[in-house]
């Protein structure tokens, strides 16, 4: 998907560019192959050790300017607010954050059940579930995951933690595939339970729509914003957002009076998936959906 974001972004040598999830800095090396000595590129991610890795490989480059927090924070960052000419998001966790077990993210990795982003700040899912009853385990289990056996995970969460606290990532989806039946599904047991504590552990659908927001008003009329999600979820977000300020709303017949609509952003293409290529490269791609859209200028 690396092209199509490039072609997506539609680089200008001069131009100015956002970052807003560095990662380890695929994307980031992408843009500055195509900018000149007059281009910048502004770089943010929530996660500390992402941000080591950008200063220590890109904090000597002049056109980079490097902030630690969530995309979010572009809304109050002064370099972001002097104007964008595009903007990408590469939503969801990194295959370095997954990859390490101590993050705590992966169920097919023992490790402390963590899952914070940036694990300097908030509470951990340990925390989380140390805490929360059953009604609101099941709630988040079901809201961010989409977990039909929500109420039975949860149940069982608070049963097992009377008698032994849940502090490692394979006691919680050991858990969860002994009383999740297993049938014909082709994924782990515990992968929406993994996915929704994440979720709701960093905000990240609360984050996202407060981001996209930000980056709409920092783009310049003509910027470009690429977003990649990996689950329906963000998708619908993401396809929502766009939707809603490139087309008219649908008419009302019982409205005496059509409300004028004015088009503040223009989608580009359709929405794109990773080519069989890229999935046979990096199976977690397969999931990757790409959406752009341009603005076009006036208020949102």
């Amino acid at each position: 998907m690396f092209v199509q974001v490039m072609d997506g972004l539609r680089i200008r040598k001069d131009g100015t560019y956002l970052d807003g999830t560095f990662g380890r800095g695929g994307h980031a090396r992408g843009v500055l192959e195509r900018l000149n000595d007059g281009g910048r590129l502004l770089l943010m991610d929530k996660d500390p050790e992402a941000i080591r890795v950008a200063e220590r490989e890109f904090g000597a480059d002049a056109r980079v300017a490097i902030h630690r927090g969530s995309f979010i924070d572009l809304a109050h960052w002064d370099l972001a607010q002097q104007g964008l000419d595009g903007i990408l998001f590469d939503l969801g966790v990194s295959s370095p954050q997954l990859d390490v077990a101590e993050r705590g993210f992966s169920f097919g990795k023992d490790g402390p059940l963590d899952m914070r982003m940036d694990p300097e700040s908030g509470e951990s899912a340990a925390q989380w579930l140390a805490r929360a009853d059953e009604r609101e385990i099941a709630d988040v289990l079901w809201t961010w995951g989409e977990e039909k056996q929500s109420r039975r995970i949860a149940r069982a969460i608070v049963a097992r933690r009377g008698a032994e606290p849940l502090t490692r990532t394979a006691q919680l989806a050991e858990l969860i595939a002994s009383v999740v039946p297993r049938g014909a599904q082709k994924i782990h047991p515990a992968t929406r339970s993994f996915q929704a504590i994440r979720i709701f552990i960093n905000r990240e659908l609360d984050d996202l729509e407060r981001g996209l927001d930000a980056a709409y008003a920092a783009l310049k009329p003509g910027g470009r914003l690429a977003v990649i999600s990996f689950h329906s979820l963000e998708d619908r977000i993401v396809k929502r957002f766009i939707a809603a300020r490139a087309k008219a709303p649908p008419t009302n017949r019982r409205m005496p009076v059509e409300i004028a609509f004015t088009p503040t952003l223009r989608m580009i293409g359709d929405a794109q998936k990773a080519t069989e290529e890229e999935t046979a490269a990096n199976p977690r791609a397969r999931s990757a959906v790409l959406r752009v859209a341009e603005k076009i200028g006036g208020d949102a």
